[in-house]
């Protein structure tokens, strides 16, 4: 972890949590931290400098814009793995993208659970002529795949990350609350053009100035009030998940991380679910198809200090749940890994060029 001292920790837990959205959010920071305005905005800027803090703007609920969104699961041999990967990547709507190992306990082994290797997410958005099948179909056309599943996310149990700083959070510590979120909506295609132009704008990183806002309406078009309350009722309408900072997780000082899958039976899906979410390192908890192949229906994303973190918060998941049976899928390699950017012109002039790739 690059040099963070404990005022830098409280700063990033609370810009993590959501930047107020005001004239002069950075006074406002300040004020509950007990440092100036000025101060807050050097150490924001500091921090993105050290590459701690990715950007800081809003993030979106995918599914209530409008948009379609899945993991997919691709079996690349291994020679083929890094052309493809450059035409995966290249698709707009992918914005994670990780050749994937596995580990697994219990009584599944590799045999018998496919072997899908690239693992990223794939979305469309309302206009899209392919839809998610027809992108997938056009990728695995021109990566030569030899496998291929959609995992669309079926039930939302949690989903955020948020990476504590306090040094005492790491374990198996569990916090308090239902994170269930449900399944989104399809409030995208019912959004006005104004609410469109200023959901684009929201999307990229917050000037650090004292009136960030003020840009934010003018590329709007907009006064700031009318922007501000445009977002605060993205929030209401949970179109906005929150306004904040995303970090670097190993920048951070997170240098483990693992997408657990298991295989929960459909009636006890809810159940385990909500158990899952309650652990603080669980940033993500989905319900998603099984398949002959791969019989595992609950993805959890651990983010913790090291893997042999991420391994004790997984085996305390697994006694409290009694489930024994799972499997760990680490990252070899990162390929890609952007915030997916909404109503951009990208996406047609995408799905153009892939249907015109279409051998007649």
């Amino acid at each position: 972890m690059v040099g963070i001292d404990a005022m830098d920790g409280k700063l990033l837990d609370a810009v993590q949590a959501g930047i107020p959205l005001v004239e002069r959010p950075y006074r406002v920071l300040g004020e509950g931290l007990g440092l100036s305005e000025g101060d807050v905005i050097e150490r924001i800027a500091r921090l993105k400098a050290d590459s701690v803090i990715r950007n800081i703007g809003a993030i979106f609920d995918t599914s209530r814009l409008g948009y379609r969104s899945s993991l997919v699961g691709f079996q690349l041999r291994e020679e083929r793995i890094d052309q493809a990967v450059a035409v995966i990547n290249a698709h707009p709507g992918v914005s994670h993208n990780y050749l994937r190992s596995y580990v697994f306990s219990g009584n599944y082994r590799p045999e018998a659970c496919g072997s899908y290797n690239v693992w990223f997410t794939l979305a469309v958005p309302p206009e899209s002529r392919l839809g998610l099948d027809g992108s997938m179909a056009a990728l695995v056309r021109e990566t030569g795949a030899e496998a291929a599943r959609l995992f669309p996310s079926l039930r939302i149990f949690k989903i955020g990350v948020r990476l504590d700083m306090d040094a005492e959070a790491t374990g198996v510590r569990k916090e308090e609350g239902s994170f269930f979120t449900g399944n989104g909506g399809t409030a995208g295609n019912g959004l006005s053009p104004t609410e469109r132009r200023i959901v684009q704008v929201l999307q990229y990183d917050l000037a650090l100035v004292e009136e960030p806002f003020r840009d934010v309406a003018r590329q709007c078009g907009l006064e700031v009030e009318a922007v501000l309350a445009g977002a605060q009722e993205f929030l209401q309408r949970k179109i906005m998940r929150r306004f904040a900072a995303i970090l670097n997780h190993r920048k951070a000082g997170y240098t483990g991380n693992v997408m657990a899958a298991w295989p929960v039976p459909e009636e006890k899906v809810e159940a385990v679910g909500l158990q899952m979410a309650q652990f603080r390192a669980v940033s993500h908890c989905y319900q998603r198809p099984a398949y002959p192949e791969w019989p595992f229906t609950l993805f959890t994303m651990v983010h913790q200090k090291s893997r042999e973190a991420c391994e004790e918060t997984v085996a305390a998941i697994s006694r409290e749940t009694g489930i024994g049976d799972y499997a760990l899928l680490w990252t070899v390699r990162e390929f890609k890994k952007v915030r997916l950017k909404y109503f951009t012109d990208d996406y047609a002039a995408w799905e153009e060029t892939a249907t015109a790739n279409v051998p007649l």
